[in-house]
Formats: structure tokens, C-alpha cells, sequence
């Protein structure tokens, strides 16, 4: 087996983001692909199928006690929800100094 070759970062570049999501709009695209509708959801995950659907609207909130529940309904990282368009390390560098 070969030496682990060591990366220069400066050379990468962080990818561009083509579409924004809103949370409510991420929640509804990954219940979808995950084949769940809004009523399968509420079942499995405890939250009232009104409270996901004014989630998907973005009129309600998500919240964290939320976002964990209906990640482990579907099967994803609460992250997953909360933080649709990722997260960016280098704003946060930004905030802290």
C-alpha cells in the first residue's frame, strides 16, 4: 500500500450553490424522495400532519426537538433539515473574530 498523499486545500475551491432551499422546502423534497406522504410522516414521526404541512409552507418554524424527529422518521441527519443549503465554516469564522 502507497503513502497517503497530502492535499494543498488552497487549490479547492468550495462548489457554488445553484439553488437556495428554504427548510420548509427541504423537508418536502426529502419526505418525497423518501416516497412519505405528510399523513405517513405524522405517523411515524409524532408530529401532527398540520404542523409538517405549515412547516413545508414555511410558515411554522422547524425547531431542533422537531427537525430530530422528523429526521429520524426519515431516515436522514437533522442537520439534513435545518441546514438545507449546508454550512458555512468560513462565516462562521467570519462572526467569531
Amino acid at each position: 500500500m502507497g503513502a497517503i498523499k497530502k492535499t494543498n486545500a488552497a487549490k479547492y475551491v468550495p462548489a457554488r450553490v445553484r439553488v437556495r432551499l428554504t427548510v420548509g422546502q427541504q423537508v418536502r423534497n426529502v419526505r418525497e424522495l423518501q416516497e412519505m406522504t405528510q399523513a405517513e410522516l405524522a405517523d411515524s414521526s409524532g408530529v401532527p400532519q398540520p404542523t409538517i404541512s405549515s412547516i413545508e409552507a414555511d410558515r411554522v418554524a422547524i425547531g431542533v426537538e422537531r427537525a430530530e424527529k422528523l429526521a429520524r422518521a426519515l431516515r436522514v441527519h437533522p442537520a439534513v433539515l435545518l441546514w438545507p443549503n449546508g454550512w458555512d465554516a468560513n462565516l462562521e469564522t467570519k462572526r467569531a473574530g
